[in-house]
């Protein structure tokens, strides 16, 4: 049986302005810029404005406004277009300006083929050679088996090879400039380097080391050397000292061939401090400012003014309106991106005055994101995105805004930041005797009587952040 009833829902919808101010609000300030250039070449009815010149355009009629908002007229006045640039030093004189590079040097790959090239080998060999300099990675490795290249060789080229005939070509690869690419393994890698070099007691000591104690060697098991090689501890400190030369990656600092591009990073934000006091700017460097073009505006005029319009002209009516509409929506995006940006870098730049003022990190207060989305009235989903790859350039450096956040931890003087704590344990460890390394245990109550109480496992897990290994793996002799 059927039966009709009312019921109230409360429902939230976004806005399309709200999803394009969210997309907007993630990019940092190259792709924002990148962003606004594809606008520009969609959008017909959108421009850059070019000059300072006031116009005064007629006023227009839009039946698409609502109360309260902008209408036409005002995204066509140039007094009244959402400034961009309002309280932004767009050109600092320190600003650091940054460009792409590019690179002229020969990639990896091209440079293992003209070696090849010189090689007294047949067609066949230097085919295989080449597919084998192909499979070679980045970082100088083949990490594939030569089993599996034997079946891609078969299926690409129609060569039918052996696992064998490859080693052998493999290894005439190995002899190659830079010494150890080619290899499978870090310790082929190693062995093929000190193969290469002048044969001296500690570089054969090191490749009877590499090649038959390599495990208790990476786990630096000294002692277990020692007594199976018999050797004194000068002698094994010479070969260390020789192995730590070797290159771990013969690959890496050749760019691949043709051009690559260096990544560069243009702050978000520029904070000065001067004359006692904090000036901050949004940096728009290439950033233009943007309004409606006056031609389109002029053909709504012109269309509204006629009595009867065809179907084409309702068309093209039609058209432009949807463009002009999706033109506010931009701009008003990016008025309101500039407006979250600033209200976030304040929020930050008053919760962290004391880092700005004098750049010492024990001066960096425990602040979350929360922290700040209270202090702004925003959602810490906006404070994310706001933070989220987005930079500022101070008296101390370019830093990302997630540098300033860290949760606290309570203390004899009181919550400080996690920070601290971490720059004690790194202190710690870089004043320690490398003969006998610091246990979490003894870097617990280093804290301790610092007036930290710390778990062992909460010192193992800062430790592990900071990329520091453990007590056994840095030890030296």
């Amino acid at each position: 049986m059927l039966k009709q009833s009312l019921r109230q829902r409360l429902l939230q919808k976004i806005s399309p302005l709200q999803i394009q101010t969210i997309k907007l609000l993630e990019l940092p300030l190259i792709q924002l810029e990148q962003r606004i250039k594809k606008e520009l070449e969609e959008n017909p009815v959108l421009e850059e404005k070019e000059s300072p010149v006031d116009e005064q355009p007629a006023e227009i009629a839009d039946d698409s406004g609502d109360d309260g908002e902008l209408s036409l007229a005002d995204y066509m006045n140039d007094d009244d277009t959402p400034n961009y640039k309002t309280s932004i030093n767009n050109n600092p004189k320190d600003e650091r300006k940054e460009y792409s590079t590019m690179s002229n040097s020969d990639g990896l790959q091209q440079m293992l083929e003209e070696q090849l090239a010189f090689q007294n080998i047949d067609d066949r060999k230097r085919t295989l050679g080449s597919f084998i300099i192909g499979s070679i990675d980045d970082d100088g490795y083949l990490r594939r088996d030569l089993l599996s290249i034997t079946d891609d060789i078969a299926f690409k080229i129609g060569i039918e090879s052996t696992k064998n005939e490859l080693e052998e070509i493999l290894h005439i690869i190995q002899t190659f400039d830079p010494p150890g690419i080619g290899a499978r393994t870090l310790q082929e890698c190693l062995l093929i380097q000190l193969r290469n070099k002048e044969q001296t007691k500690e570089i054969q000591t090191a490749q009877i080391i590499i090649d038959e104690y390599f495990e208790d060697f990476s786990k630096k098991h000294y002692a277990k050397i020692l007594l199976k090689l018999g050797i004194s501890e000068d002698l094994l400190k010479n070969v260390i000292r020789e192995i730590l030369k070797l290159n771990p990656k013969p690959g890496t600092g050749y760019e691949n061939a043709f051009v690559e591009q260096a990544q560069q990073i243009i702050p978000d934000f520029i904070l000065e401090y001067k004359n006692g006091k904090l000036e901050l700017s949004l940096n728009s460097y290439n950033i233009p400012e943007l309004r409606l073009n006056k031609d389109y505006s002029e053909m709504i005029s012109s269309y509204s003014s006629k009595r009867k319009l065809s179907p084409k002209d309702r068309e093209t009516l039609s058209f432009v309106k949807q463009k002009i509409e999706s033109a506010k929506w931009f701009i008003d995006s990016i008025k309101q991106r500039h407006e979250t940006l600033l209200s976030t870098m304040y929020a930050i730049l008053d919760f962290q005055t004391e880092y700005f003022k004098t750049g010492d990190e024990n001066d960096l207060r425990p602040m979350i994101l929360k922290d700040i989305a209270e202090m702004t009235d925003l959602d810490v989903s906006t404070v994310s995105r706001v933070v989220n790859s987005k930079y500022v350039q101070c008296d101390w450096g370019i830093f990302s805004l997630r540098f300033f956040f860290s949760e606290g931890i309570l203390s004899d003087a009181g919550e400080v930041s996690i920070r601290e704590v971490k720059n004690i344990i790194l202190e710690s460890i870089e004043k320690e005797n490398k003969q006998n390394p610091l246990k979490d245990d003894e870097i617990r109550e280093i804290l301790k009587d610092r007036g930290f109480i710390i778990a062992r496992r909460t010192i193992a897990k800062y430790r592990e952040k900071l990329n520091i290994p453990v007590a056994r793996m840095r030890r030296e002799l």
